[in-house]
């Protein structure tokens, strides 16, 4: 039996993961819940798991997920909260596996935590490897320690090189639907709406993946992931749009042999995947060969996508120029759908905070939060 220790178990990952748990009872149950600030959910499954321990974003929070836990009888569940808190689920003794599946930075501390006490890690949150890549690899290393992409595209490579050695690589291929604005004329690129822009083609996911996405910024996130995560450097990373999104990643060797992944589109297999690792249960998720008969495979323009070119440039350059690439990101599509910039608007924001980055590699997750926030401000200070 495998515990997990759930962080961001209110998302859609969170969630799928719980479904893997209710479909494999004899094969994983739940130890810990870090749950964000949807108390509601958080309730249902603490009432449903029954964990030892949940983790809500504040006090307040907590504090009301408490009351209607007592009110409900349940009262063998500790609640904790905050930053602190998520570090308390991903450290647990009684944890054997941590999903990391909290958007953006603020997993970062709960998953070096996990690395550290010699916690297995399924990753999910591509921000965290973006930011402090070199240190939570360096960390897992040293304490044989796996980290298991979650993330469809690097989850796809991770069983294609599994059947070659690290020198024979030589170039892993990310595929990207091409989002919504793939054949979108380019000079209407300026008036695109929030609206249309979060109808992603393929994928139901969180507001600012779906964004990124659309500006292709996620995909350069995954090629500095794919750096970290595979040691490979920037110029063995390729991206190629397949509208398709049946191969989900490949892994061309030395000899000329390109293996793909090819599966359904269901987060749950990817998730299976690093749970059971290395092992393969049966499960019911199938693929019909038939949905084959058609793919499409084109090279990314950069001219329709600068975010994916300003990310190569940042893989290029490691270290704080990742670190604000991620921050400025962020700080603008925030900025995008509240309305207050264009779609455009995007990947100009990350350009500036990017040329005004100065080159630094931190070398402790202090450093890179600072690094992080320093970025943060410069984006929101160019925006007002």
């Amino acid at each position: 039996m495998k515990r997990l220790a759930i962080l961001g178990s209110t998302g859609s990952i969170g969630r799928s993961t719980l479904s893997i748990v209710e479909q494999f009872p004899e094969r994983y149950a739940v130890a810990s819940l870090a749950a964000g600030r949807n108390v509601d959910e958080a309730f249902a499954q603490a009432v449903r798991w029954r964990p030892l321990t949940v983790s809500m974003a504040t006090d307040e929070l907590a504090g009301a997920l408490s009351a209607r836990l007592r009110q409900a009888g349940v009262s063998d569940i500790e609640v904790v909260h905050g930053t602190e808190g998520t570090i308390v689920c991903s450290t647990l003794p009684e944890a054997d596996f941590v999903v990391s599946a909290i958007v953006g930075v603020a997993g970062l501390e709960a998953t070096h935590a996990a690395i550290l006490a010699g916690k297995p890690v399924g990753l999910a949150n591509k921000e965290c490897m973006v930011a402090a890549g070199e240190i939570l690899t360096a960390a897992a290393r040293e304490r044989n320690v796996p980290i298991l992409p979650i993330d469809s595209e690097h989850n796809a490579v991770h069983q294609c090189l599994r059947v070659g050695a690290h020198s024979e690589v030589k170039f892993i291929w990310l595929t990207a639907s091409g989002g919504p604005f793939r054949q979108f004329p380019l000079d209407q690129f300026d008036s695109i709406t929030p609206e249309q822009a979060l109808k992603h083609p393929t994928w139901v996911m969180g507001r600012r993946i779906t964004i990124d996405s659309a500006t292709m910024l996620n995909k350069g996130l995954e090629v500095i992931e794919a750096c970290r995560l595979f040691d490979v450097m920037p110029g063995q990373v390729r991206v190629t749009i397949h509208p398709q999104s049946t191969v989900h990643s490949l892994v061309e060797y030395v000899d000329g042999s390109i293996l793909a992944q090819i599966s359904v589109t269901d987060m749950r297999l990817p998730i299976l995947y690093a749970l059971a690792w290395p092992e393969r249960p049966r499960s019911t998720l199938t693929f019909d060969l038939a949905t084959l008969r058609h793919l499409e495979f084109e090279q990314p323009d950069f001219d329709r996508f600068p975010c994916l070119r300003l990310a190569f440039q940042a893989a290029g350059m490691g270290g704080a120029h990742c670190i604000a690439l991620n921050a400025a990101d962020e700080v603008a599509v925030g900025a995008f759908l509240e309305r207050r910039i264009s779609f455009t608007g995007i990947p100009r924001t990350i350009e500036r905070v990017l040329g005004s980055t100065p080159e630094a590699h931190p070398t402790t997750i202090a450093g890179v939060l600072a690094a992080d926030q320093e970025a943060r401000e410069r984006a929101q200070a160019m925006l007002s």
